[in-house]
């Protein structure tokens, strides 16, 4: 029950947030950060723009991606380069967008070691290995 109303909320800010940012109202920090990860996936516009999607459940066994997952991620690893954790990360992020020439696909390259060392940390039962996921990064620019 607790984790529906707080997924529940969660997804709410999201609708919130980009009914908001259309209107052009004031968005506080946060809500600016979001708004930014919605622009990027106008494949989710429409979901957001109505609210009987809240209650979905997105299955990865049915090939469904869950947007708010997935746009989630994109605010994680913003956060991470931000802060430069792992230390490195700043610098991986800048190589890599030099290399790919935008954000997003910056971004979605990163998040897939971000999804893969979140894996293995729930798979373990284990703290993230901040070693293994900034190798994984490191990786990406030798490809």
């Amino acid at each position: 029950m607790f984790y529906t109303q707080e997924r529940d909320k969660l997804r709410q800010f999201y609708v919130d947030t980009w009914r908001k940012a259309r209107m052009n109202a004031p968005l506080d920090a946060m809500e600016t950060l979001v708004a930014r990860v919605i622009e990027m996936h106008p494949e989710y516009h429409a979901m957001l723009e109505n609210e009987k999607h809240l209650g979905n459940e997105y299955k990865p066994e049915d090939g469904e991606t869950n947007p708010f997952l997935h746009m989630g991620m994109h605010l994680g690893l913003q956060e991470q380069v931000a802060l430069d954790r792992p230390a490195g990360i700043q610098a991986v992020y800048q190589q890599l967008g030099e290399r790919l020439g935008d954000v997003h696909s910056t971004e979605h390259a990163m998040m897939d070691c971000l999804a893969e060392s979140l894996w293995v940390s729930q798979r373990d039962q284990s703290s993230p290995d901040e070693q293994a996921y900034l190798r994984c990064l490191q990786n990406l620019l030798l490809k």
